[in-house]
């Protein structure tokens, strides 16, 4: 039965293909120093103004002392917690080598590399297919206020 349903899904799609769409922008946003963004009506707006009701939108953020996660958008503490949890496990007191752009870059880059710089979400029916609770944010390491880009696509029908 599996095999039927993708054999039918595959012809589908191959004839549906004429109907795919993409489109990108950039969307900048300006942080207050460390801590998270929330970016989702900002991300959900965009989107809504596409002409995709289904598909597919992945965000990637151009910065190696930033990132993108998606977290709990009720109680304000989740995000406190999450930075201080980041800020204890890569202290600007540790013993690095790069420190180029001050005590807070390495332990900056760390953060990022533990976190992520792109994500992928379903948009389905017009709208992120987002947990009742789930907000996306730029999660800024940084210990000033910066303006990250963050690259996105959405691609459907």
């Amino acid at each position: 039965m599996l095999c039927a349903y993708l054999h039918q899904t595959l012809k589908e799609s191959a004839r549906d293909q004429n109907r795919m769409k993409q489109s990108h922008t950039t969307l900048t946003i300006e942080t207050r120093g460390p801590g998270l963004t929330d970016i989702t009506d900002d991300v959900a707006a965009w989107c809504s103004g596409q002409d995709i009701s289904d598909g597919l939108l992945t965000l990637f953020i151009r910065h190696t002392t930033a990132s993108l996660v998606i977290q709990e958008n009720a109680d304000p503490d989740v995000l406190r917690d999450l930075q201080d949890f980041f800020a204890a496990l890569a202290p600007q007191t540790g013993s690095y080598r790069h420190r180029t752009e001050g005590p807070d870059d390495m332990p900056s880059h760390i953060k990022s590399a533990l976190t992520a710089s792109h994500l992928s979400l379903p948009m389905v029916g017009g709208t992120l297919a987002l947990g009742t609770w789930q907000g996306i944010y730029v999660f800024e390491h940084r210990d000033r206020p910066h303006r990250r880009n963050v690259i996105a696509q959405l691609m459907g029908d």
